[in-house]
This record gives structure tokens, sequence and C-alpha cells, in this order.
């Protein structure tokens, strides 16, 4: 009965939540029914910091918390992080192009981790591929890691600095994008632990999903991702439109994903016209696939399969496996080229998406202090919005009743607080 209770209490929080941020432009649901595509919508609790031109003046950055700044074209920029000789360290930044500009093959983000001898400990790259991409957000991450290395640079605490760096073509559009920056630290282990990377880990992909789709609307960014548990999901996203989702992939299972994109009125062609992409808990790419090309039948992609979460992957020399080192929310974005607008109808388009986590979870690998993010909280199918995830087979009715049209948002929050607070009372009663 405690987990219905604290179920009940976490829907009326996120009910209220969704009162307070309903007016915010972008979130799912509302800017598409006025306005078309929902921009990326950055963490309503984000500080904004904007990156310094040299390391003398960067300002820090504090673990568990996350910013907004902005760059330009040509820039590079700094921030500081203060870090000890026990956490890991991980900061990503997520740069959003404005919807509606335009990109080149090669605009890339690039952002490293240094210390304080200007010595490299990490760097990652988020790149345009090609010369018919199109504006969506581009995420990459650095890494400052203790495990396995009794010497050497980056393991002494003291000043670190993020450097954020961005390139543009001329024939690109030259405004500012905006950034959401977020530093998290990962406690060592108690005891020691492994310092090789597992071998022979399943490499085929199971079965898809079965039964009934549920209906399951992305959020637009990072912070507002829909959690989802394993099962197919149904949504619908605009020319141009990027949605998240985050699925809980505990410590041994194995996380694959597809996307299909459902057939349209129209005529013509359209090249690279979907895009899935899977994060880690720290936002770090797992995987992404570019590559579906569209005439206006139903076409799928997925993304490749990848190990099951274990500590010891970060030891490995391939960049997909040694994203998989922790438990927490995987994350999944799903892009529409706007192309598929112009081709096949401004829409918006069905989307399925098709989760399946494999494997039995497993404990810990015994971190010396709270593991925070880096885990799936006891009740796996709680979301960290208190939303529950469930399967697709059993999707709510309130979820139903969000999606449905003709319902003002208001009136929607209305009633799905009440609801939600019926639902708690009920439950409070049967104890």
């Amino acid at each position: 009965m405690k987990r219905l209770r604290n179920r009940g209490r976490a829907a009326l929080v996120a009910a209220a939540a969704m009162c307070a941020v309903a007016a915010q432009p972008g979130l799912p649901g509302t800017a598409r029914a006025a306005e078309g595509p929902s921009p990326y919508v950055f963490d309503p609790g984000a500080e904004r910091v904007e990156g310094a031109a040299s390391t003398s003046a960067a300002r820090p950055l504090e673990a568990g918390s996350t910013y907004r700044g902005s760059i330009e074209p040509g820039k590079k920029l700094f921030y500081r992080l203060d870090l000890d000789d026990a956490k890991n360290a991980y900061v990503s930044v997520t740069a959003v192009p404005e919807l509606g500009s335009s990109v080149d093959y090669g605009d890339k983000l690039t952002v490293t981790m240094q210390d304080s001898d200007g010595r490299d400990c990490d760097s990652e790259q988020a790149r345009v591929l090609s010369s018919s991409d199109y504006p969506h957000p581009l995420t990459a991450y650095a890494t400052r890691t203790l495990d396995g290395k009794e010497y050497g640079s980056c393991r002494k605490a003291g000043p670190y600095y993020v450097i954020v760096e961005r390139e543009s073509k001329p024939t690109s559009t030259q405004d500012a994008w905006d950034l959401e920056l977020r530093f998290l630290s990962e406690p060592g282990l108690a005891t020691a632990g492994p310092t090789e990377a597992p071998e022979g880990w399943p490499s085929a992909s199971p079965e898809p999903p079965s039964g009934a789709a549920g209906k399951r609307e992305g959020g637009a960014g990072f912070t507002t991702a829909a959690s989802v548990g394993e099962g197919e999901w149904t949504t619908r996203i605009d020319p141009g439109e990027s949605l998240y989702y985050r699925v809980p992939v505990d410590w041994g299972q194995q996380l694959f994903t597809s996307a299909e994109l459902g057939s349209s009125q129209g005529d013509g062609f359209v090249t690279g016209a979907l895009s899935l992409a899977v994060y880690n808990p720290a936002r770090g790419l797992v995987d992404g696939a570019e590559s579906l090309s569209y005439r206006g039948e139903q076409k799928s992609l997925s993304t490749d399969p990848a190990p099951p979460v274990d500590y010891a992957n970060r030891f490995s020399s391939a960049g997909q496996e040694k994203a998989m080192r922790f438990a927490g929310w995987y994350y999944v974005r799903v892009s529409l080229n706007p192309e598929v607008g112009e081709k096949f109808g401004q829409g918006p388009h069905d989307v399925t998406l098709r989760v399946t986590v494999d494997g039995t979870a497993k404990d810990g690998p015994g971190y010396d202090g709270p593991a925070g993010e880096f885990s799936v909280p006891d009740d796996g199918l709680e979301g960290p919005d208190g939303g529950n995830t469930g399967s697709a087979a059993d999707d709510t009715g309130a979820m139903k009743l969000v999606a449905a049209g003709g319902i003002g948002t208001g009136t929607v929050l209305v009633l799905g607080l009440g609801g939600w607070m019926l639902l708690a009372r009920r439950r409070e009663a049967g104890r």
C-alpha cells in the first residue's frame, strides 16, 4: 500500500507542476496546436551563466545543477569546475539551433574538459552529418574519470575547465545557439572494482514488443522527457520537431529502440527523414541513426544493439559500449526533418517508438555514497516526475485525456488535477 500512496502523492505533485508550466511556450501539445513545431524546452530551474572568453574569468558550475547560456559561431567559451580526487565528473552541453535556421555539413559543437595545466581529460563532438541535415538539438559531453588509474593527469583535486566550441560554415545561419549545460558527479566505489571491459555480451536484437500500442506524447527536451517503459508507443510529430522520452534501465539490462515514421499522402523523396538517438543518464550519446529515407510509405530505423549496463563498460575502447556505464534514466530523442512537411504535408505525422528492456536487473557496483541519477528508483515504473511509465498495453486514461483534441489546456489541467486528487483519496481510503 505504501507504493500506491506514494504514486498518488507523486501524481498530485506532477499535476501541480503541469499547471505551473502549462503556459510555457514549446511544451508538447500546446505550441504545436498554436504555432507548429515545439521548440526545445529548457530546464525552468536552470541558472543563466554565460561562458567566459578565458579560464581566468570562468564562472564555476555546481554538481547536480543545470545552466543556460548561448554561443555564437567561431566562439570558444570556458566554465570552471572545482573537483575533488574521489568523484567522476560529467558535463553535458546541448546546443539548440533556431527552428527554421540553416545548418550545413561540418557544423559542430565540441565539449572538452581540461585540468589546470591545459591537458585534456576528455573531449566529444556533436556535428551536422550531411548537407541536407536540418537544425535539431546537438548534445555532447566530456568527463573526468578516475577509474582504473593510479597516476597521471586529471586525477588531482583542484580547478578544471569545460570548454565549449562552435564551428559553423558561412552558409549556415549565424545566429547564436542557446545552450543547456548539466554537471553531474558520480561517487567512487566503496571497494576496488573492475579495471577491464566485459567480453561476450549478447548483441542480437530481441523480438520487438507486442501487444496494444499506447499513446505517449514526447517532451520537448531532456527535462520534460516523457517517461516510458517497455512497449510500443505512438505519438504525432511536426516537421522540424524533436521529441524526448526517458526509459529506466538498470544494471545488467540492455536497451533496444526503434522508431517508425507512418505512411503519408504526398509525393517526393526525403533523405534522412527521421533521426533517432539514445543518450545515457549523463546525456552522453550511446548511439544515433539518421539514415531513414522516405517516399511516403511507412519506414523504420533502429539504434545498434548496446551491451548490458555494466560499471566495467567504461573501460571499453568503443564509444557506444563505454556509454553504457551506469544505471538510470536513458533518453531517446526522435526528430523529424522539416522537408517531410514540404513533400508530404505539414502534419503532424505519426511516429511509433518501440522500446525493449532486456535482462534481469542486478545489484549495482557498490558506490561510496548516494548514486543519485546513476540509479533506477526502487519503483522502476515510476518516472522521475512521479508519473507512472507502465507499459504500452496499460497506458493510462489520463494521458489519453490530455492528448484528446478540442479541450482547452486549462480545462484539461483542472480536470486532470481533480482526477488525481480523487484517485489519491480513494487509495488513502483503501489502506
